[in-house]
């Protein structure tokens, strides 16, 4: 296994979690763009939204449905939510995920 994302769920890479259950984990971004920057992965590893199916419809929910939970506890009013698909598309670690950030005082360009 060679997937960061996979070595981070499995333990064998410490991360700063900040919510974990059956499906999904969620931990700060080890190089934020702004004052609160997390992400959110599904335990399953799926490479990206491109390699997604109507199997992981729940999956992808749940992740969005958690992104406004998790920013409101960890202090955040509003946030941004970027979701990097295929090379193309910026991504850069092949295990889909939501980077969800915000609290600075001006807009972050990524």
């Amino acid at each position: 296994m060679t997937c960061i994302f996979c070595k981070i769920i499995d333990g064998s890479i410490p991360s700063k979690k900040i919510f974990e259950n059956h499906e999904l984990i969620a931990f700060h971004d080890a190089h934020p763009v702004d004052k609160v920057h997390f992400l959110i992965t599904p335990k399953k590893h799926i490479e990206n939204l491109i390699a997604c199916s109507e199997i992981d419809k729940d999956i992808i929910s749940n992740m969005l449905l958690l992104a406004p939970k998790l920013a409101k506890e960890l202090g955040l009013k509003g946030f941004r939510t970027m979701i990097n698909s295929g090379v193309e598309g910026g991504q850069e670690v092949f295990h889909m995920h939501f980077h969800v950030y915000g609290g600075g005082s001006k807009l972050v360009k990524i």
